[in-house]
């Protein structure tokens, strides 16, 4: 099992899908599971199956990609379409 805390923070976005890549066909070639810490959409959409989402000290989300694109939970919504909220 592998773990990356935010593998493309602060990269640029031809970085970050170079990373992305390289992880992907990590996980190809030896079958492993990775972990990922990432607030980076383009990320999550191409290297997730399964996504899970925290905030207010627990999970608020857990499913495919998909299914936490279309979550009636506000905060996951709002993530996943790049609503801006008021919160905090």
């Amino acid at each position: 099992m592998l773990f990356c805390d935010e593998p493309s923070a602060g990269l640029d976005p031809a970085i970050a899908a170079a990373i992305d890549e390289t992880l992907l066909k990590f996980r190809a070639a030896l079958g492993t599971t990775i972990v990922i810490v990432t607030h980076e959409i383009a990320s999550i959409e191409t290297i997730a199956d399964r996504a899970v989402m925290f905030a207010r000290g627990s999970i608020i989300a857990n499913g495919s990609i998909d299914q936490l694109e279309s979550s009636s939970d506000e905060d996951v919504y709002n993530f996943f379409h790049r609503v801006a909220t008021t919160k905090g």
